[in-house]
This record gives C-alpha cells, structure tokens and sequence, in this order.
C-alpha cells in the first residue's frame, strides 16, 4: 500500500540517534515524528527569516511622503 505523505531516509551520527530517540521516549511518540516536527519548524522559522528581510529590504527604500494615507487608500 502506498504512503500517504512522502518519505525521506536520512544518515545520522550515533549520537544524534540516541538523542532522538530520548527526546521521543520522553515525549511519548515515534523518533520519526520527532524529525518531522523538527523540519517544520526549521522550515517556519526560515520562511520567517525570508519575510523579515523582505520587509527590511521595503522599509529602506520607504519614504513617507510617497505613501498614501489609510484613508485615501480604502475609499
């Protein structure tokens, strides 16, 4: 029966294993869950890391004068 989401195989150090596999007997879930959740949220913070320099990048080149005001925006 084919999975439902995709798979991925990854080589780790022994350490790194025997880490993993604390943290999820300590939380009570599978050492690949554990994976899963730690991906997403790598992913999540560079996804938040991207959006804070694109504003970085907007707010050099803003001048105020050129803004339009809320009011007139939204008429």
């Amino acid at each position: 029966m084919p999975a439902k989401n995709p798979r991925l195989t990854a080589v780790v150090d022994r350490s790194v294993m025997v880490w993993l596999k604390r943290r999820a007997g300590a939380q009570g879930v599978s050492v690949s869950l554990v994976v899963r959740d730690m991906l997403a949220r790598m992913r999540n913070e560079d996804e938040e890391r991207y959006w804070a320099a694109a504003g970085e990048r907007r707010l050099e080149s803003f001048v105020r004068e050129d803004a339009v005001p809320h009011d007139k925006a939204w008429k």
